[in-house]
């Protein structure tokens, strides 16, 4: 479904969950190249930009969590983007789509957008979607946090599940942003040229935001190795502390174990007459354990 805003000679089409017909609008009215269509209708693309001679086609990724809050997975954003139309694609409701319903209502307002060209409207949606995105990025900073105040828990079950997750979203969002950078880089150096003049500072800004996610996404990839270290070290360090207790336990029971073995057996042993011989066992196994237990402690091996 097409929807559209105008500002001035500027219009915004936004296309949600796109169809056939709205495939062939596009290319019936702009003359969009067919690969570039082609890229509309499958899903996953790569971020890229294409350049033409009166329009630009972007594909843009972003974080974005899922329903429960949990794991995050990757929207994608195609803009194209022209002299004097800005054209965004969505197959799911999202940030777009919500500054969208925005200006649609100020347009119905017959209020002032204040929006003079297309490369001015670009430049407002991709600062919103960075501010989204870094403001998703502080959450999982948040999840960092959390785990590294309940490193020390007793419910390490949940500690390896909170540290696994946050992992798995901070590789997926160092995925999502490493390859636009380089897309950026050529906004702010004057590669891609835009429709409008002196706008190079305001793509430096968005390559600032961009520089910015990257720069807290390597933070909190370190941080998280080095939890996921500390974790594993005090788990180890625990696990060698019950090896070391039931390994010392088995050392004394183990003389136990044999003359008690000893005097079952059916064969004419030392004492076996006499009737003080079970207490005098019991005495003597008593003296050896505590006699080992005092040796170990004395070694500083408990």
């Amino acid at each position: 479904m097409i929807e559209t805003v105008k500002m001035g000679r500027l219009k915004w089409y936004h296309i949600h969950q796109p169809g056939d017909k709205d495939f062939e609008f596009l290319r019936d009215k702009f003359h969009f190249h067919p690969l570039d269509i082609e890229d509309c209708k499958s899903l996953n693309q790569r971020p890229k930009i294409d350049i033409y001679d009166d329009y630009y086609f972007l594909i843009l990724h972003y974080p974005n969590f899922d329903k429960q809050n949990l794991f995050i997975k990757t929207k994608e954003e195609k803009i194209f983007w022209g002299e004097d139309f800005v054209i965004t694609i969505e197959n799911n409701p999202w940030i777009v789509g919500q500054m969208f319903r925005e200006y649609k209502d100020i347009e119905e307002k017959n209020e002032d957008l204040e929006i003079g060209t297309s490369d001015t409207l670009l430049y407002r949606l991709l600062e919103r979607l960075m501010s989204e995105s870094i403001y998703l990025l502080r959450k999982v900073g948040l999840d960092l946090e959390l785990i590294n105040r309940e490193l020390f828990s007793s419910k390490p079950v949940k500690s390896i599940e909170r540290i696994s997750v946050t992992r798995k979203n901070i590789i997926l969002i160092n995925t999502i942003f490493k390859p636009q950078l380089r897309l950026f880089h050529k906004f702010e150096t004057g590669q891609i040229s835009g429709f409008a003049d002196n706008m190079e500072e305001y793509w430096g800004n968005i390559l600032d935001y961009y520089q910015k996610v990257w720069d807290m996404t390597e933070d909190y990839e370190d941080l998280i190795e080095g939890l996921s270290k500390t974790f594993d070290s005090m788990q180890t360090n625990k696990t060698n502390e019950i090896i070391k207790i039931l390994t010392l336990i088995s050392v004394v029971i183990l003389p136990l174990t044999f003359i008690t073995s000893l005097y079952g057996m059916n064969v004419i042993l030392p004492l076996q007459e006499k009737t003080l011989a079970f207490w005098m066992l019991m005495a003597g196994m008593t003296v050896l354990s505590v006699s080992m237990v005092l040796y170990f402690k004395r070694r500083r091996w408990m």
